[in-house]
């Protein structure tokens, strides 16, 4: 603790001139365990208030966005000695000194765009249930450009409970044949999730858990997902989804699970969720200045489907890792896309992200 010990020294000094009641809350100060904590208590109590560096996101396609900083703590700790424990508050400002304030933009999912995505098997004919099988595509390649565009803004804070705030994120990821002239390089599939997330973080001493591992919040969500095409492409559905978040060190735990909302009798993908599965585990890994992460899809009634996705980033510029990032996808499973549902492929994507807003 090199950088902040001169501060701390000032402070010091400047609390015994301002009299026994703010020595006694500067005592109080000095007895955080944490840098940046401590040091947030001192510009409270002095009015130097530090700003937090904002946070570059890892991809989590559960609805929780696992972070690293940008650049340097308050404390002068850098990026590669910045844990996971950090992350998970600031990315969803679960702490008082984490939050911004309503109606800021944020990332919500990673924005990216891969211009090389290439499938095993790309879905040229796509089918349901209640609407069989599309006329098939043939000039459709497997090589293709895959995007996506998320973002989310708090709308409410200390909603109901104690540091509950509400979000309101919508994510657009598109697959799009730009490399295939024959078809006037098409959009293949779109889909649109606007989504409402309620957020309530974990008091202290309750989340305290064994090996040193942490709970830090729990999360309550309803989402629509639809790719607002005509039939038979058209695929939608509307589900709840109720999740909560670990860490410990540079690994980060978010565990989710989600209930389909009943529809009408013509529903456009009855068996979705047979596919999809009802439950994600999404793992994410910060050594340093790369960030990783897996995402795990299942139904425990049917373990041979749902799918795996490895998302892996690296900054194009280490001295700024908020910035560009080289982007790695690999996706094997059912269910990349909504229009793919029921349609088993493994797909790499390689190109940049843009993590931060």
């Amino acid at each position: 603790m090199t950088c902040s010990t001169p501060r701390q020294l000032l402070l010091t000094l400047a609390a015994l001139s301002a009299g026994s009641a703010q020595a006694e809350t500067a005592a109080g100060c000095a007895g955080l365990p944490v840098d940046v904590q401590r040091l947030a208590c001192y510009d409270r109590q002095f009015g130097a208030p530090t700003p937090i560096t904002p946070a570059s996101a890892v991809p989590a396609e559960a609805g929780v966005v696992v972070t690293t900083p940008a650049g340097q703590s308050p404390s002068g700790t850098t990026l590669t000695n910045f844990a996971a424990s950090e992350a998970l508050t600031t990315t969803w400002e679960l702490r008082p000194e984490d939050k911004r304030g309503t109606f800021v933009l944020r990332t919500h999912q990673p924005n990216f765009l891969l211009p090389v995505h290439s499938t095993s098997r790309i879905n040229r004919a796509p089918s349901s249930p209640t609407l069989g099988t599309a006329p098939a595509r043939e000039h459709y390649r497997a090589t293709e450009a895959k995007l996506q565009i998320s973002v989310r803004a708090k709308v409410a804070e200390g909603l109901l409970l104690p540091g509950a705030d509400l979000w309101l994120a919508y994510t657009q990821r598109s697959l799009w044949q730009v490399w295939n002239r024959e078809d006037s390089a098409p959009f293949r599939s779109t889909d649109h999730q606007p989504e409402a997330i309620y957020v309530v973080p974990v008091p202290e001493p309750l989340g305290q858990l064994p090996g040193g591992w942490r709970w830090r919040m729990a999360q309550l969500a309803i989402a629509h997902q639809s790719n607002g095409q005509s039939e038979p492409l058209s695929r939608s559905w509307n589900r709840v989804w109720a999740a909560t978040a670990f860490d410990r060190g540079e690994f980060a735990l978010v565990l989710r699970a989600h209930r389909r909302l009943k529809e009408s009798s013509d529903d456009d993908n009855p068996d979705l969720t047979q596919y999809l599965g009802n439950a994600e585990v999404v793992a994410a890994w910060l050594p340093g200045r790369s960030t990783a992460s897996l995402t795990w899809r299942t139904d425990p009634k049917r373990p041979s489907r749902g799918s795996l996705q490895l998302d892996w980033s690296h900054p194009v510029d280490s001295e700024h890792p908020a910035g560009l990032r080289w982007y790695t996808q690999v996706f094997t499973g059912y269910g990349e896309t909504l229009l793919d549902y029921n349609h088993r492929q493994t797909s790499v994507g390689l190109g940049l992200a843009l993590f931060q807003l």
